[in-house]
């Protein structure tokens, strides 16, 4: 490299994530995809030669959103002189395709989340004025291969993607429309990321998949044999030396097999923290979801983990107001809820989505009754979460410290229980490993005063 080439200032990348973690692990790959090309993170689209919006299709108002915000950055890219380049990515661009060119002209580029890492030849297309703007085909595999072997990561914990997609079709759900069929990475790329990112001081991995424990990879090439199920997967990352604690999400309730429930009690690593979403109470309506459990499924598998980690922190989702839910419908979920006592949970209404089946069901439940529902069910599960944190005064965890906190002196990291946790302490503890004793908590976090700090932890 010369020195002119040398003093080039690099292209601005401006990244938006919305929706789940595997979108933000999508939109780190990204990144790596683009750093050969000069591509470097900006603070803001206003400085970004390439703008992309890794979108979520999940919920109507957050593909609304994704449009609104296209009006905007059509108004910076004509403010540019069309320097900017905008690209739409992950779930709304799948659904979306074609209609997302016509609704806004301004966009260049559209890919789904199975062709993110063919940006540098759509990038090069469009710089030539060349070639497709639209690649939304499903290619899990062959993006996985084509992606850098290489990781930058910011911080002591990463995200690692060891499957993608859905066979489920639950009724709610594009999710396998624009994720298309389930697929397994192979035992051996993910370890070989798995230690990539340990070689660069990541102590914490959160396995992420659509249907994270439907993982059914090829195994090692040195053991051959059947492939490895998730809990088999856990055990092998957690003797990767520097990796301290394993997380994995999202998973279901069909694939929460035995061995996967007793790795929670077997494997130190793994955290004792279960995100295991069950949309109703209801068997009436868990069945009209296409879910494949019912109720007490649900409450046979949480008798399991229990019994195999007494320790653990539960989390879920639901969805209120789903077509054809009565009071009665309702009031099992608030049971379910009362019965199980979560540590956190996430909740919604329902939100037709079009092309799934849910969306044409006869007993669309009216705004106002779905409102006053997700009011009374969040109500109890905020009950549950500030008991939760409170229970957790006086009792000494430890705490992956990942940043500053926001007063001078103060640092922040997770507990086992992913609990958002403050405390005194210097800078220098950050990917450090800290015995923290309890001393205060709210609903959305807990305050706490350092013991001790792991001396493996340097």
């Amino acid at each position: 490299m010369n020195s002119t080439d040398a003093a080039k200032p690099a292209k601005g990348l401006f990244i938006r994530t919305y929706g789940c973690q595997m979108n933000v692990y999508d939109s780190e790959r990204m990144r790596d995809v683009l750093r050969p090309l000069g591509y470097a993170p900006v603070d803001g689209p206003e400085d970004a030669d390439l703008v992309v919006l890794n979108t979520c299709h999940i919920r109507e108002k957050a593909t609304e959103k994704v449009y609104s915000e296209l009006g905007q950055l059509k108004k910076m890219k004509e403010a540019s002189g069309g320097r900017m380049t905008i690209a739409v990515a992950g779930c709304v661009a799948q659904a979306e395709g074609e209609e997302l060119i016509r609704r806004q002209p301004a966009v260049d580029l559209v890919l789904g989340p199975q062709a993110y890492h063919k940006l540098p030849e759509m990038i090069a297309r469009v710089s030539r004025a060349v070639g497709d703007r639209l690649e939304t085909e499903f290619e899990t595999l062959e993006k996985f291969d084509a992606l850098p072997k290489a990781r930058e990561v910011d911080g002591p914990a990463a995200f690692l993607s060891v499957q993608e997609g859905c066979d489920k079709f639950c009724t709610f759900c594009v999710v396998p429309y624009t994720r298309g069929a389930e697929l397994s990475r192979s035992v051996d790329d993910i370890v070989a990321e798995a230690r990539g990112l340990a070689a660069q001081g990541v102590r914490e991995i959160t396995l992420l998949g659509q249907n994270v424990n439907a993982f059914h990879g090829a195994a090692p090439a040195l053991e051959g044999g059947a492939d490895w199920t998730l809990g088999q997967l856990c055990r092998h990352i957690a003797k990767i030396g520097g990796i301290d604690r394993i997380r994995y999400s999202t998973s279901h309730p069909r694939d929460m097999d035995d061995d996967l429930i007793a790795a929670h009690g077997d494997t130190s690593a793994m955290m004792p923290f279960l995100h295991l979403p069950v949309q109703s109470g209801s068997d009436r309506i868990l069945k009209a979801m296409n879910r494949g459990h019912t109720a007490a499924d649900f409450h046979e598998i949480i008798r399991k983990v229990r019994a195999a980690r007494p320790d653990i922190g539960l989390a879920s989702d639901f969805i209120v107001g789903f077509p054809g839910e009565t009071d009665e419908d309702f009031e099992a979920t608030m049971d379910l809820i009362r019965q199980t006592g979560f540590a956190t949970a996430y909740s919604f209404k329902y939100s037709r989505r079009p092309g799934t089946p849910a969306a044409e069901m006869h007993g669309q439940v009216p705004e106002d009754v779905k409102d006053a529902r997700l009011q009374a069910l969040q109500s109890l599960l905020r009950d549950q979460q500030t008991t939760f944190n409170a229970s957790c005064i006086g009792r000494t965890m430890d705490i992956l410290v990942t940043g500053k906190g926001r007063r001078p002196g103060q640092i922040h990291g997770r507990s086992p229980y992913q609990q958002a946790v403050h405390f005194e302490g210097p800078e220098s503890m950050i990917g450090q490993i800290a015995s923290v004793r309890m001393i205060d908590s709210s609903m959305n976090s807990l305050t706490g005063e350092c013991v001790s700090v792991r001396e493996d932890a340097a």
